[in-house]
This record gives C-alpha cells, sequence and structure tokens, in this order.
C-alpha cells in the first residue's frame, strides 16, 4: 500500500496507548484570536451596527454604508427558490420533506398528573422565542445546513429564525438563500464571522438578539460561540468530522475506502477509521484506496488526513469492535456488518448510527431525516443530535392544594430545618393546618 495509514490491532498490548494516541486532538488554543475575538464582541456591544459594518467592510470586502444594506429580503429568497434548477429544487424539497418529518416525531409535549389530594405536577414545554442560525457564506455552499438547523427550529415553534451569512465581495449563495426561503427562515442578514455571534448574542439596533445561537463556522466563529455562551445557548462546539466503520468483511471494499474517503475530505483533521476482524479484508480495503485515492478531486485533503489521523484497525470480533467504537464515540459510525440490529444492542456511543451495507453516511449528511449536526471528538459520550428539543425549554409545573400543601409542608419544613434555613421551613409553615 502506497497511501501511509495507520495499522493498529486489538490484541497489541500497548493497543489502548495507541488508541488514545490516535485519538488525541485539541483544537489549538491561540490567545491572539481568543484577544482579537473578545475585542470584536466587545466592540459589537458597544458600538452596535456601525461596529458590524465596519467589520463586514473589513473582513468580507464589502462596501455598506447603512445597516439596512445588511439584511436580505424575504423577496430575495423568493426569488433564489423561484431561480433554481428544477433537480436542485427537487433535491432540496426531497431532503427538506424528510427532515422535517423526522424532527415532527421528536417534538416534546407538556404533561401533567394530580395526586390524590389534588396536588399537581407536571412539565410545561414551551419554544424559544427567537433563534439564530449561522451559515458559512462565499464559496461555500451548505444548504443542507441550513435545512438541518432551521427546520428543528420552526418544528420546535421558534417564533423567529434569524440567519446571518456572510457574502464576500457580495457574492450572495443561491442555493443557501433558497434552503432558507424553504426551511421557512424569517430573516437573513449578510454578515459573519465573530461579529455575527456578537451581534445575534448581543443585538444591535437592526440586528435583533437571539436566546440560541446554532450552526458551523470557522475557527473565529466557535471561538465567538464559546465567549458567548451564558448570555446565549449554543448548540456545541465541533470538532473535526469523524467516521468509524465496523465491517464484518462482506462488503465491497471500494465502497468501504469511499466512505472512509467521505468523511476524510472535510479537512485534514478529519477522522476516518475502520474496524474488522478480517485482516485480509482490512488488506483490500488498503489496495481500494490506494487505487480510489487518484481519481479524487481532494485527493491532497484525504492523503493528508488519512496519513495524520486514520486508521485500519483488526480487533478479534464484532463484539470487541463495538466496544472499541465506544471507547471512540464517533460522530458517524458505520454497521457495515450481516446483522446491524444486533450489533447496534452493544453500541452505547454514537452520534449518527448507518446500519447495514448500503446505509451510506454521506445519505445522513443530506436527505435522509435526522439531523446531521452530531457531537464530535468523543462528546456522543454525553451529547446528542441536534433536535427540536434543542429548541424547546421545559419548566415544572406544580400546584399544590390546602391539603397538599400541609402535607409537603410538613416534609419540606424538616428538611429545611436542617439545612438550618429558617425562612424556608417557617414559609412553608405558614401553610400548614
Amino acid at each position: 500500500m502506497t497511501q501511509p495509514i495507520t495499522r493498529l490491532n486489538s490484541a497489541d498490548s500497548n493497543f489502548p496507548a495507541q488508541l488514545q494516541k490516535l485519538l488525541a486532538w485539541e483544537e489549538s488554543s491561540d490567545q491572539e484570536i481568543h484577544q482579537r475575538v473578545l475585542d470584536i464582541i466587545s466592540n459589537v456591544r458597544e458600538k452596535g451596527d456601525q461596529a458590524v459594518i465596519d467589520y463586514t467592510n473589513q473582513f468580507d470586502q464589502c462596501n455598506i454604508s447603512h445597516a439596512n444594506e445588511l439584511e436580505i429580503t424575504q423577496e430575495a429568497l423568493k426569488s433564489a427558490w423561484d431561480n433554481l434548477p428544477q433537480d436542485k429544487a427537487s433535491a432540496l424539497k426531497i431532503a427538506a420533506d424528510r427532515v422535517r418529518a423526522y424532527a415532527d416525531k421528536q417534538k416534546m409535549e407538556s404533561w401533567q398528573y394530580t395526586e390524590d389530594d389534588g396536588t399537581m405536577l407536571g412539565q410545561k414545554i414551551t419554544p424559544l422565542d427567537r433563534a439564530g442560525l449561522y451559515v458559512p457564506g462565499g464559496k461555500a455552499a451548505y444548504p443542507s445546513s441550513v435545512l438541518m438547523n432551521a427546520i428543528p427550529a420552526k418544528v420546535a415553534g421558534v417564533r423567529e429564525l434569524i440567519m446571518v451569512v456572510p457574502t464576500p465581495k457580495g457574492i450572495v449563495n443561491e442555493l443557501v438563500l433558497a434552503a432558507a426561503y424553504l426551511a421557512g427562515v424569517d430573516r437573513v442578514f449578510a454578515i459573519g464571522g465573530a461579529q455575527a455571534v456578537a451581534a445575534l448574542a448581543y443585538g444591535t439596533e437592526t440586528i435583533p438578539a437571539v436566546e440560541k445561537i446554532v450552526g458551523p463556522g470557522n475557527i473565529y466563529v466557535a471561538t465567538a460561540k464559546k465567549l458567548v455562551f451564558g448570555q446565549v445557548g449554543i448548540d456545541m462546539i465541533a470538532g473535526p468530522s469523524e467516521i468509524l466503520i465496523i465491517c464484518d468483511g462482506k462488503t465491497n471494499p471500494d465502497w468501504i475506502a469511499m466512505d472512509l474517503f467521505s468523511q476524510a475530505e472535510h479537512d485534514e483533521d478529519a477522522q476516518a477509521i475502520l474496524l474488522s476482524d478480517d485482516a485480509d479484508f482490512l488488506e483490500a480495503v488498503a489496495n481500494s484506496i490506494d487505487k480510489l485515492l487518484p481519481e479524487m478531486e481532494r485527493a491532497d485533503i484525504i492523503k493528508a488526513s488519512l496519513s495524520a489521523r486514520g486508521a485500519l484497525i483488526q480487533v478479534k470480533s464484532l463484539e470487541e469492535a463495538a466496544e472499541v467504537s465506544n471507547t471512540i464515540a464517533p460522530e458517524h459510525l458505520e454497521l457495515s456488518v450481516e446483522d446491524p440490529a444486533a450489533l447496534c444492542e452493544h453500541i452505547r456511543n454514537a452520534g449518527a448510527i448507518f446500519m447495514g451495507r448500503y446505509t451510506a453516511e454521506a445519505l445522513g449528511d443530506y436527505c435522509a431525516g435526522p439531523n446531521h449536526v452530531l457531537p464530535t471528538s468523543g462528546t456522543a459520550r454525553f451529547s446528542s443530535p441536534l433536535g427540536v428539543y434543542d429548541f424547546q425549554k421545559r419548566s415544572s409545573l406544580i400546584f399544590c392544594s390546602a391539603e397538599g400543601a400541609n402535607t409537603l409542608g410538613k416534609t419540606a419544613s424538616i428538611l429545611a430545618r436542617g439545612e438550618s434555613l429558617t425562612a424556608h421551613a417557617r414559609s412553608a409553615e405558614f401553610r400548614l393546618k
């Protein structure tokens, strides 16, 4: 094999250490970037629209003089949709309908129950008033990200969805605008970078403040999201894209190689790993990588990714592969095996699980229905995909009848006095019979 890629074997005594070394990734913490973003946030808070205009002109090489020039109108969104080529419009509509159908199943509903003494307890579900969606702009086109972030928000009942998308040198991506129209985005502003995140978090004279900011971005955007968290909610801080494939050796090795490529082509830090109990199959996939790599448009990126962070790992069994997978907690997990449902029973940590030989991860990126915004860098151990629930809040409901207040008040009084919180105790005692 000419393409260098790490080979590991779970039977080796130092395999756990080798695996941890392979997985190790920490976003570089650049103090200069951190300080620059802090300055941008502070400036936007202090000067509002003018700061956003200045940064947009500086970083995106625009020539904006008034804040009203920052907004992209609903008419422009509709025009982008109306003028979309039929094949793209159809594909976008199919993807949107499937994402919406899946999101509809995620809606949380309010509930309550009443106890014998008349005490009522429950949970009230309320959508966020306003959410912000960051979309990368310019030459990069991510209409799928618009659908994946916007549709769950609208299904949740978010009253107003504000999208920000940079337009370097005035370049507007029509596919992104069409997706925004299809997803029901309420307002769109042609701004990006840390200044857009700051504007969404704190609001300006023109750009309304939101309760939560979602969507991918570069290091400046990610840093800004970290720094405004607490003022607003955020979806997550996403690391490089990841794919882990477990294969029993009976899938076409070309398919598996291309599935590895599908994530490796994102960037040099992306991670693509294959686990199999069949040593000959691992070799066949290695040969497929060599054969197919020269055909790829992003061959240099794929090669760098596979060399730095990719791996072919031999395991003793599929059950052991599942345990290794649980340690990795991948963003995307393909179970390319004869009985994926049985193997899935052993999986505890994964962002999205793609079951069976015909289920390419790429389908999940665009149109399967489940969200493609997923936990990375091992955070699937405790985090979940973006969904409708991320745009809904839960409030506890408590109603006490006179009898319930008497019963609960005695218990609360004892516990409060045990904590030396006398006012708590007396507040409950005042309502005792």
